[in-house]
């Protein structure tokens, strides 16, 4: 059995940790008050700032450890879509159309090949998710960096009244999924430590080898969910990254009860490798890469939107009692 903390990845303990960094922050607010660009109070997946009439949404994040997977095989291409991805659908879940994003590439050394094939991906995941790279930075650090870092930081705009914080969830709503393309850019640590050692990258997994499904790009959700809020009330947009499924507390105190897909993939050899079924759920997205929130009534619509872009899954509803209840394998979390 293996769990994250065990792997390196304590959440509680880097929570803890950042308590003190977080309330700083806060309290530089007051250095904006009264003027254009005050901080919101809203940000459950970024941040807002106000601009009268409209919010200007920033996020930074980056693609983590799956770095060492393409370092490991030498292809980079994917992780430059996984950085995109994952900074334009933080920024969805507020409402925001993603506008543009700089990147930061740390590197021991500068090479070619590394960056034709990080660009390469760049291009791809700005091209999926519409937005423009505008800038960015290349840092050279031998003494620190021993292979690579990508990150990035986007900004988009969302108009007042648009703004969808998750206050207008209520019991009953409909929870609509959207799925994954794979492990995205979360829990890597967990999978790396787990599965390489004891099979290798090559290991040939239902048609595929590990690398492959270990480096399959983020999915990214931006056109979408941005068709989809022309069309249907939203009451929420919940990307799920690291917590798996507790990604959903983050917009309401109410619960949820769902009915997840089949453990399939790179999650069913997870944990047939020892992986307890209660951190799957807590750690992975296990095959669904955003959940939606709409109204019961919008839910036929809002599925036949998302439907026609990937696969959705009509995961359950909201509930009064807090928590979250996947039924269908008795798992509370």
């Amino acid at each position: 059995m293996l769990t994250y903390a065990q792997a390196g990845v304590d959440d509680e303990k880097t929570s803890r940790a950042l308590r003190g960094i977080i309330d700083l922050a806060k309290a530089t607010f007051k250095f904006r008050k009264g003027k254009i660009g005050e901080p919101g109070e809203i940000g459950h997946y970024a941040a807002l700032m106000d601009f009268r009439d409209f919010y200007l949404a920033m996020t930074t994040d980056g693609v983590g450890t799956k770095v060492l997977v393409a370092e490991a095989v030498g292809k980079f291409d994917t992780v430059g879509i996984d950085m995109v991805a994952m900074n334009v659908n933080d920024l969805i879940c507020v409402g925001a159309e993603p506008v543009a994003l700089v990147d930061y590439l740390a590197v021991r050394e500068p090479d070619e090949k590394v960056f034709a094939g990080i660009a390469r991906g760049l291009y791809e995941g700005a091209r999926q998710a519409g937005i423009s790279i505008v800038g960015g930075e290349t840092a050279v650090m031998p003494d620190l960096v021993r292979g690579f870092d990508l990150a990035g930081t986007a900004v988009g705009i969302v108009r007042r009244e648009r703004v969808i914080t998750g206050e207008k969830i209520k019991p009953g709503d409909a929870v609509i999924g959207v799925a994954s393309s794979g492990i995205h850019s979360n829990g890597l640590t967990l999978a790396r430590k787990l599965l390489i050692p004891k099979y290798g990258l090559d290991y040939e997994y239902e048609g595929r080898e590990l690398w492959e499904w270990l480096l399959e790009p983020t999915r990214i959700y931006v056109k979408p969910v941005l068709e989809l809020l022309e069309s249907v009330e939203v009451h929420g947009l919940v990307h799920i990254t690291g917590g798996g499924l507790t990604n959903l507390k983050r917009l309401t105190n109410h619960g949820f009860y769902l009915e997840m897909p089949p453990i399939e993939g790179i999650f069913r050899l997870i944990h047939e490798n020892g992986v307890p079924l209660e951190e799957m759920f807590r750690v992975f997205n296990m095959g669904v890469g955003m959940a939606v929130i709409v109204p019961w009534r919008e839910r036929e619509e809002a599925l036949e939107i998302l439907g026609k872009h990937f696969e959705v899954f009509d995961l359950g509803t909201v509930t009064e009692e807090p928590g979250i209840v996947v039924g269908n394998y008795g798992i509370g979390l």
